[in-house]
């Protein structure tokens, strides 16, 4: 397994029409069996040497960038079960146009003029929540998995994890339309796994600054300095194939996906999990992406590492 190679980026083991009356039902798969590139990632064997060699590599990576993606994970024959899963819900997806900021956060006047917080940014993409997902869905099976979990707890380093107790952002999938782009930002969860299910014909490129800020520090002028085009040399680009699975640290990596271009939207699952049980997302937060609440979402909280967003 290779290293990284950025602006080119290896990556590990590297070498429309439809209504939601027309939603694709999948049958329940079991992923080390049937969906899962087991030559490559044998996550049916986990005491195996083979098992432990990926694991290490995918560290390896996260320690280095923060950013770890898993080439032709998906079995090649199951690849059209994911694309189908994205077009089959992406009709159901809440649109939405807002300016926003880097954080998420409500404009505050007391910050100083110069703060990355008042650069206003469009984003213009789209959510499909997990309660419109089917629950056959291959996206679905994989998301509960629980040598799937195992697997990803060992690559983040950590003993357990959890989904999401949030019925709408626990697996979700995200949609960008042509001409449209998912701006910079910050994610709320400390770790993110996602899959592209559906490529664009062009654009739509994941661009990311790793580590730029930490529990220390906001580093508000390195993030000033990406937004306003200052620091290329900061950026680490990359483009996923359909399959591919990526993990990422976006709690402290300012992250992108550049406008997308041609006809063909531009599709991916996002597989959310938490360290801890019972984790759900705010209702600020969750009717900026879906556009509604569940019982579950009560009052906005602090977020618990004292970063903003």
């Amino acid at each position: 397994m290779g290293p990284i190679r950025w602006e080119g980026f290896t990556p590990l083991s590297c070498e429309q029409g439809h209504t939601p009356e027309t939603v694709v039902q999948m049958s329940t798969l079991s992923p080390s069996a049937a969906i899962i590139n087991e030559d490559r990632y044998p996550l049916s064997e986990p005491d195996s040497p083979g098992y432990a060699d990926v694991v290490t590599a995918i560290r390896r990576q996260l320690r280095a960038s923060g950013c770890s993606v898993l080439a032709d994970f998906v079995a090649p024959d199951k690849l059209d079960l994911f694309t189908e899963a994205g077009v089959g819900v992406a009709p159901w997806a809440h649109h939405g146009t807002e300016t926003v900021n880097v954080y998420n956060t409500a404009p505050d006047p007391s910050l100083p003029a110069e703060h990355p917080a008042h650069v206003a940014l469009r984003r213009g993409n789209a959510f499909v929540a997990r309660d419109l997902i089917p629950e056959d869905s291959v996206v679905q099976s994989l998301y509960t998995n629980r040598a799937f979990q195992r697997f990803l707890a060992d690559c983040f380093e950590l003993p357990e994890i959890h989904e999401l107790a949030d019925p709408l952002s626990a697996l979700v999938f995200n949609v960008l339309e042509p001409g449209n782009a998912h701006p910079w930002h910050f994610d709320t969860n400390e770790f993110t796994v996602s899959m592209l299910t559906q490529a664009p014909e062009a654009g739509g490129e994941f661009q990311f600054c790793p580590g730029i800020r930490s529990p220390q520090s906001e580093n508000q002028s390195a993030v000033a300095d990406v937004l306003a085009g200052r620091a290329p040399h900061l950026v680490r680009r990359m483009r996923p194939r359909i399959g591919d699975l990526q993990l990422f640290r976006g709690r402290y990596s300012l992250h992108r996906v550049t406008t997308v271009e041609g006809h063909q939207e531009r599709h991916t699952a996002i597989f959310a999990y938490a360290s801890a049980p019972g984790v759900v997302g705010t209702p600020t937060r969750t009717r900026q992406l879906f556009g509604r609440l569940s019982d579950l979402h009560r009052g906005d909280e602090a977020s618990s590492d004292g970063l903003a967003g």
